[in-house]
């Protein structure tokens, strides 16, 4: 993928496009075909993504997600907070799977979002564990930690902060109003970031962040 590779808002890939754009083996693709079938059919009965967003899946969650990868290439520990729709989770384990000691876990509160995440799990045979736990109360050792649309930056440190302390470094999806959110939790928090444009679109911005402590 080239690293400074932005698509614009109107931007729709396929798999195909998205196999060239990212550069994925014919398996990773028959893996995210099938996650996205899985996807669709578990929408209908849970609120996991939004409906319209499954008819652009290639770009909104698909890209969206594989991005990290580029940014951490040499990381093969990553925990996905607020883990429910698998995203950006599942696709990380998709394009990790494979790799030596690679390892996703998927953290999520919701029992109901577990038991989909099991599912995608074991119909795609992931290098993923799966935790249904709030993510503040564990203590897991990973090289990453991220999360998409999980809470604004204020509480999403919170949940992080046990990773971060732990020695990973944050790369966190969010939108256009992210510096608004940076400018609040630096309120409660200090901390490093740096801000990355998002390749699926270029309104979202990638968050790096490192040196969590909380303000005294």
């Amino acid at each position: 993928m080239q690293p400074d590779l932005a698509l614009t808002p109107e931007t729709v890939l396929d798999a195909a496009g998205f196999q060239a754009l990212v550069g994925a083996t014919d398996a990773q693709i028959e893996g995210l075909v099938r996650f996205q079938e899985l996807l669709a059919e578990w929408n209908e009965v849970m609120n996991l993504v939004g409906p319209l967003t499954i008819a652009t899946y290639w770009t909104r969650h698909a890209l969206d997600s594989a991005q990290l990868i580029p940014l951490a290439p040499e990381a093969t520990t990553w925990a996905d907070l607020g883990a429910g729709a698998g995203l950006p989770g599942v696709v990380l384990a998709i394009l990790l799977k494979g790799r030596a000691g690679a390892k996703v876990h998927l953290v999520e509160s919701m029992a109901k979002r577990c038991r989909f995440l099991e599912v995608v799990a074991k119909d795609l045979d992931l290098p993923v564990q799966i935790h249904n736990a709030r993510a503040e109360d564990l203590k897991l050792k990973v090289d990453i930690v991220t999360a998409r649309a999980c809470a604004p930056m204020t509480k999403l440190l919170g949940f992080a902060e046990p990773y971060l302390r732990n020695g990973a470094t944050g790369l966190f999806l969010k939108g256009q109003e992210v510096e608004t959110e940076l400018t609040e939790a630096r309120k409660a928090w200090t901390f490093d970031a740096d801000l990355r444009t998002s390749q699926s679109d270029p309104r979202g911005r990638i968050v790096q962040v490192k040196r969590l402590s909380r303000v005294r």
